[in-house]
């Protein structure tokens, strides 16, 4: 659907093309406009006509006429002409375009066709051509004129340069060519020795503007050739001057010249100028040039009979006048250090070399003597140098020396340097200013005493020792308060300044000031230094920055410090101290911290410094180092104490046996290791319980080991029929003994039935001492046999053993018929193959 609109909407426009333009030659509408060229900003008029019975397809239709400037649309009126035709005018107030083309459509079956068109141009009328000026070429004698155009005025104009013979008619001499503003007339459009007028003429659609017009001679415009200087030789007798010969061009031979001389020295960036010398004399002399000195010389003439223009300046030539001995005095300043064990006193001498009008020429040397020059005799020189300073060891009571300077034509007179000592009087007050880059200002206020003149010394300070011999001048004028120092200043660099007043028979005692003739910042700020840090404070360094690199006098150092919160703070430091404590930080906390140079003229930022604050401080670590060491001391001093005292030990580490454990259990014989466990039917809850104890016979004949303090009865056979219950014996002094024999009892029920008990004291705990038992009984377990009494409950211990012993039954302790259920340990010490035993015996 697409496609087949676009090529309806093409049909519809090329069908309305071919209406519109009738048998391809005759068209059907016209453009017409008031003028095609209008003063930029006036109004314009046009009018739009349409034949429609020329135009197949419009002759029932409405025709619809529209406007357009360039791509904008403008609004007409429309109205039915004569003929049948249709009109629309249209009139723009204002035209603000300096060209634009105005389109007039017709609009037919919806579509809008351009059927005309007008282009129009605005601008404004030629500006008036001035500076018109001509020269004459005397190579070609062709015209050149120049001159310069006005304001633009938006319009092709057409420039032309007019010619004017007296009694003829105005021609055009020449049309300037690729937009330039000058052009050159023929000599055959010229009259020579004769007035003739020349003007610029320019012209465009709005109207001619003409420049001044121009009566002259072209002779008198005449630019000559410049003369060529031959010779430049000195006047004998008379030595400050030259005679010069030159030699005009032939092309202004036949002329009346007028010329000039400039000549300056090499060095000398000014010209002196010599004027009204005759060219056809071809030669001059001129006076007041400065002896040994090389000048450069040049020449120009012009027609002496009309302002014309001056020929160009002829080539340069140079010439250096002749030499003589140097004269005036010497500048001269000095230093001295005492006399030592020799008697001779060191001595610094400088000078200024003479300018240029004393030294006639170019100075070879410098001589220096003790005493003056007499005729027929030379004195002894101490220093003949080329350099303007020299150092020199002289008599202590050497109060003068001489100095002079010589040249190829000879030796100037001797300045007399007097040795005066500085003990006079100083300056009132002194000051420096810049005055330049490489200039500063000295000021000062002059002292009471009169004065004969003023000594300036100046010296660069930087952190390497050096001396500048020349940086110093002497100011003759006795009346000066100022002076301008120049030679060897530059900028960002520090200078120590000393003014020195000469008396007639002193040197006053200087007075010092340091400046800079310009300031900028420092080239880099120093680097920070933590020198100590604790939880609260900060204490950092830095090196100064070198003389060479602050460009300036640092006005302060600023400190900005910075934790992660970004919480800033600063503090300004006094340029003259290289640390600074940083106070009320917070403990442990991360600090970034740099330092900024500041001058008069700008601050440097220096690196950054990252620190952390510690959480104690110095004291509160010794302290707690102390405290804990102390505490570590006195845990040792308790831990040795329990181990050597056995009682402190017992009290916090008692002895517990456990017979459940004990090594009983290795004693006891094979056959009867299976023996079933007797368990009472009660049993105390965490009570160890022994299975089996048993007691073996004795060997016969054979005594048992005699460890206790108690002597051990031998006895022989087999023990007795009757067992004998073992019961715990211990005599008077015999303490902790580990067995005793008991005698048998009748049980409970009196049927004479026995049963065997014993009471099993157990070893030494660790390092407790104990005797070994006499009868060796087994058990089954791998515990040592402790000495101690088994920790039974103690109402336990009450009941059997500290009751009254039943009858029949001897021994202490008595002798219980039957162990309770409640004792599980004496259940567990039920004595097995008591009818066996036949003697009990204590051992």
């Amino acid at each position: 659907m697409a496609r087949r609109g676009a090529g309806t909407r093409f049909v519809l426009q090329l069908s309305l093309l071919l209406l519109l333009r009738p048998g391809g030659t005759l068209g059907c509408a016209s453009v017409a406009v008031g003028s095609p060229v209008v003063l930029l900003g006036s109004a314009v008029t046009a009018s739009c006509t349409i034949w429609s019975k020329l135009c197949r397809g419009l002759e029932q239709g409405t025709v619809q006429i529209t406007w357009m400037l360039d791509n904008e649309p403008v609004a007409g009126t429309q109205h039915c002409g004569p003929g049948g035709t249709e009109v629309s005018n249209l009139t723009l107030p204002q035209f603000n375009r300096t060209q634009a083309k105005l389109w007039c459509w017709v609009e037919w079956n919806g579509t809008k066709q351009r059927v005309g068109m007008a282009e129009i141009r605005a601008g404004y009328p030629p500006a008036k051509p001035f500076n018109l000026s001509c020269v004459l070429n005397l190579s070609d004698y062709g015209l050149t004129c120049q001159w310069e155009q006005g304001a633009n005025s938006h319009l092709p104009t057409s420039i032309a340069l007019k010619c004017a013979r007296s009694r003829a008619q105005v021609v055009t001499g020449c049309i300037p060519q690729g937009g330039h503003n000058c052009c050159t007339v023929p000599r055959q459009l010229l009259q020579l020795y004769r007035q003739m007028e020349i003007w610029v003429s320019a012209t465009n659609a709005l109207g001619t503007a003409e420049s001044e017009h121009l009566c002259i001679d072209p002779m008198d415009v005449a630019k000559l050739d410049p003369p060529a200087l031959k010779s430049i030789q000195s006047i004998p007798f008379q030595t400050d001057c030259v005679a010069l010969v030159w030699e005009v061009a032939r092309s202004n031979a036949h002329m009346e010249l007028q010329c000039e001389l400039r000549y300056r020295a090499t060095k000398d960036p000014t010209w002196a100028l010599v004027t009204g010398i005759v060219g056809q004399a071809g030669t001059t002399q001129c006076c007041g040039f400065l002896f040994g000195m090389q000048y450069h010389f040049q020449m120009r003439c012009r027609r002496s009979s009309a302002q014309g223009y001056w020929s160009e300046w002829s080539l340069g030539r140079n010439y250096t006048t002749h030499e003589k001995a140097p004269a005036g005095k010497l500048d001269a300043w000095w230093s001295t250090q005492p006399a030592g064990a020799g008697g001779r006193m060191e001595v610094q001498l400088r000078w200024k070399a003479p300018r240029q009008q004393e030294a006639n020429g170019q100075v070879l040397g410098y001589c220096v003597t003790l005493s003056p020059r007499r005729r027929g005799r030379d004195p002894p020189t101490v220093c003949n140098t080329t350099h303007t300073q020299c150092n020199f060891s002289a008599p202590a009571r050497t109060r003068k020396v001489y100095l002079s300077a010589y040249n190829a034509a000879g030796e100037s007179a001797a300045t007399e340097v007097v040795l005066l000592e500085r003990k006079g009087q100083p300056l009132a007050r002194l000051q420096t200013m810049p005055r330049g880059e490489r200039s500063l200002q000295v000021h000062w206020e002059p002292p009471l005493a009169p004065v004969t003149a003023y000594v300036l010394e100046w010296q660069r300070v930087s952190s390497e020792r050096s001396h500048c011999s020349a940086c110093w001048q002497m100011e003759h004028d006795v009346a000066a308060t100022t002076a301008l120092i120049e030679d060897g200043i530059e900028p960002f660099q520090r200078y120590n300044i000393s003014v020195y007043p000469l008396y007639k028979d002193a040197i006053g005692v200087p007075i010092h000031t340091a400046a800079y003739s310009k300031q900028k910042a420092p080239s880099y700020a120093p680097k920070l230094h933590l020198k100590s840090i604790s939880k609260s404070d900060a204490e950092l360094c830095w090196d100064p920055v070198p003389i060479e690199m602050q460009n300036g006098f640092i006005t302060s150092y600023t400190i900005f410090w910075a934790n992660s919160t970004a919480e800033v703070s600063s503090a300004a430091v006094n340029p003259t101290l290289s640390s600074f404590v940083i106070q009320e930080l917070k403990p442990s906390t991360l600090y970034k911290v740099h330092i900024m140079a500041s001058t008069a003229a700008g601050s440097t930022n220096g690196t950054s410094l990252t620190l952390v604050t510690t959480v104690l401080d110095d004291i509160e670590i010794q302290f707690l180092f102390l405290t804990l060491g102390l505490i570590f001391v006195l845990l040792i001093l308790l831990l040795i104490c329990f181990q050597k005292n056995g009682r402190v030990k017992q009290q916090f580490w008692p002895s517990v046996p456990d017979p459940a454990n004990s090594s009983l259990g290795k004693w006891v014989p094979a056959e009867l290791q299976q023996e079933p466990l007797q368990v009472p039917g009660v049993r105390e809850p965490g009570l160890a319980t022994i299975s089996t104890v048993t007691v073996l016979e004795r060997v016969a004949g054979k005594q048992p080991s005699t460890r206790g303090k108690e002597p051990a009865t031998e006895t022989t056979g087999t023990f007795p029929t009757v067992p004998q219950p073992y019961v715990r014996q211990e005599g008077p002094g015999v303490p902790g003994r580990s067995w005793a024999a008991a005698e048998p009892c009748q049980g409970p029920s009196g049927s004479g039935e026995t049963i065997q008990y014993a009471r099993v004291v157990g070893d030494g705990y660790k390092g407790q001492q104990h005797a070994p038992p006499r009868l060796y009984l087994r058990s089954s377990s791998t515990q040592p046999l402790l000495l101690d009494p088994s920790p039974s409950p103690k109402p336990y211990e009450n009941v059997w053993f500290h009751g009254a012993a039943p009858h029949g039954c001897p021994g202490d302790g008595g002798c219980p018929e039957e162990p309770p259920a409640t004792f599980p340990l004496l259940q567990g010490l039920r004595i097995s193959g008591a009818e066996e035993l036949h003697d009990c015996r204590a051992f």
